[in-house]
């Protein structure tokens, strides 16, 4: 996937180009992720900028927006919604799990999926602290309704940093086996079915 030049941003790269069934892809500046936006340089609020981003989804905790200012935060085009919160019995120090997490608080997975799908026609850009945890469900999440294949999306979550490629595997496993794939999780969760197909036209670069 193209890496995206955001000082001082790390992370950054636009899912265009993922491949999809029936020989589409992704549509370049669909969706874009990345770490926090606290320590951006102008250079990068300006990149932000010229990319024409409609829409930033920044799926950190409250405190955490708090505590590490988006420069955007009073933008328009700004959103906090909390991806996750802690499951009871979270232990930080564990291998990444994400599993206890989807299913602690589907309604929250359900409100950053449909936040995308209700954002304006552009750029959308996804991100948490590191870029790595919140930011890898979402956009696995969102490449999986769109169709792409098992393999791609979890070789997009390996290229962050201190990803592990199995966590991912395991986490699609589990939408799988209960719950019978993402996107009946996503409806179970509370998500409209007009939303996954507007996601799948919104990412599908041969789909208007």
């Amino acid at each position: 996937m193209p890496f995206l030049d955001l000082p001082d941003c790390v992370n950054a790269r636009d899912l265009g180009g993922t491949p999809l069934p029936g020989g589409s892809t992704v549509r370049m500046r669909a969706l874009l992720r990345s770490d926090n936006h606290d320590l951006l340089t102008e250079a990068g609020i300006d990149a932000v900028r010229e990319l024409g981003v409609v829409r930033i989804l920044d799926l950190r905790h409250g405190w955490e927006a708090g505590e590490f200012p988006s420069p955007f935060g009073d933008d328009e085009i700004y959103r906090n919604l909390p991806l996750l919160g802690v499951y009871p019995g979270f232990d930080p120090t564990a291998p990444d799990d994400y599993r206890p997490e989807v299913d602690h608080a589907p309604d929250r997975v359900a409100a950053a999926f449909t936040a995308f799908a209700e954002a304006p026609p552009g750029p959308v850009l996804v991100h948490c602290h590191a870029g790595r945890d919140r930011t890898g469900i979402l956009t696995a999440i969102l490449l999986a309704v769109a169709g792409a294949a098992r393999e791609d999306i979890v070789a997009d979550y390996a290229d962050t940093d201190g990803a592990e490629a199995k966590t991912m595997q395991d986490l699609l496993d589990h939408f799988d086996r209960a719950h019978g794939g993402v996107a009946a999780y996503l409806v179970e969760a509370g998500v409209e079915r007009r939303h996954l197909d507007t996601v799948r036209v919104r990412l599908t670069a041969d789909l208007t």
